[in-house]
């Protein structure tokens, strides 16, 4: 089957064929996937850097060469709203996007030519360490929590850890129960260091939540917005009100 990739910044994946389908997740620009199944107007996708699957609009998207399906120079938009000129007009493109398919700023997808204008971040250059990290996280404080989102323009909290230590050249699963089972264990919340993470479960004991650790007592995670809170051996406690949102389950590391 061929693969594609995106001609817009982010491309919502439903869980059907049809606009009003729930949206399970995003394919960023830059990213690749292969293409499973044609419907009238629709495709159904596997998105290559974590395997998730879903139908998005076929006019939204553009089959690429078997050179730029291998392509893999690792480098992400670091500016918060990066540009890339297509076809001479403006688009603007989202922290985090990869940039795998360009060469000296530059690339073509079919007829569409494109020029990128910003700064490039190299994930295999990066320090993990805590000024890395409240730099990245940082620069998603206050984005709107959106199930299935991937970027600054709304963003769930699996798709908020996903995207943030892609800076940190790690590849996490996208939803938090898949991300929970890689890692170490981290035996006891005082042991938790900047960038571990923190997984939090329901009464069922299901895994629902994640979020990264910026100290022992501090978490970041989106939760109606993307917010810094506190966190004991319970689980975490909002700032703003004084309640009790999430229990913890469980704290693992990847570095």
């Amino acid at each position: 089957m061929p693969f594609v990739s995106p001609i817009v910044p982010v491309i919502p994946l439903r869980a059907e064929p049809a606009h009003r389908s729930e949206m399970v997740s995003q394919f960023l620009f830059g990213e690749v996937a292969e293409l499973l199944e044609k419907s009238k107007d629709f495709y159904k996708l596997r998105v290559v850097n974590d395997d998730y699957i879903g139908w998005c609009q076929s006019n939204q998207v553009h089959e690429i060469l078997d050179s730029q399906i291998q392509a893999k120079n690792d480098l992400l938009n670091a500016d918060l709203l990066g540009t890339v000129l297509i076809n001479g007009s403006k688009m603007h493109i989202p922290f985090g996007v990869p940039l795998q398919f360009f060469e000296h700023s530059t690339t073509q997808i079919g007829h569409y030519k494109m020029l990128f204008e910003g700064k490039y971040w190299n994930p295999k250059e990066a320090l993990f360490n805590e000024e890395t990290i409240q730099w990245i996280t940082g620069n998603f404080l206050n984005t709107a929590y959106l199930w299935g989102g991937r970027t600054i323009y709304g963003i769930d909290c699996s798709g908020f850890t996903q995207q943030s230590f892609r800076f940190l050249n790690i590849q996490l699963p996208r939803d938090a129960y898949q991300q929970a089972a890689i890692g170490e264990i981290v035996g006891f919340l005082q042991e938790a260091t900047c960038g571990d993470l923190a997984f939090f479960d329901n009464a069922e004991g299901k895994i629902t939540h994640v979020g990264i650790m910026l100290s022992a007592s501090t978490i970041v995670h989106a939760s109606g917005k993307v917010r810094i809170d506190d966190i004991d051996n319970m689980g975490i406690i909002n700032r703003d009100t004084g309640e009790r949102t999430h229990h913890l389950r469980i704290i693992k590391r990847y570095h």
